[in-house]
């Protein structure tokens, strides 16, 4: 399997997002328009989001991150630590988790505060 997760999640977000401006529209947007509104809102998606390492459940893992994964939902423990999970930016370490790979699938520890 291949490791581009990320590409079909906005090539789909992309699809609805023109879908939506298509049918919502005063009057019928342009190709171009659409396509540009899709991109746009589809680029801040997912600059709003972080990969964080070692907080994925067994098999609920978002894409590949090393060897033991391929991609989505292959990780094959929990916290496994090269296994990564969309959250929100700002939200990954708050959780526990971590911006890079980690060594143990020990469970995450929440910040506190």
């Amino acid at each position: 399997m291949s490791q581009n997760f990320p590409l079909t999640a906005l090539a789909s977000a992309l699809i609805a997002a023109a879908s939506l401006a298509a049918c919502s529209a005063d009057k019928p947007a342009t190709p171009e328009e659409t396509s540009a509104k899709a991109i746009d809102k589809a680029a801040t998606e997912l600059a709003a989001q972080e990969k964080c390492y070692g907080i994925a459940l067994a098999k609920q893992n978002d894409c590949a991150a090393g060897p033991g994964t391929s991609c989505a939902g292959t990780s094959s423990v929990d916290y496994q630590g090269n296994a990564w999970k969309f959250t929100e930016a700002g939200e990954c370490e708050k959780m526990g988790g971590s911006l890079t790979e980690v060594a143990d699938n020990d469970p995450p520890v929440p910040a506190k505060g």
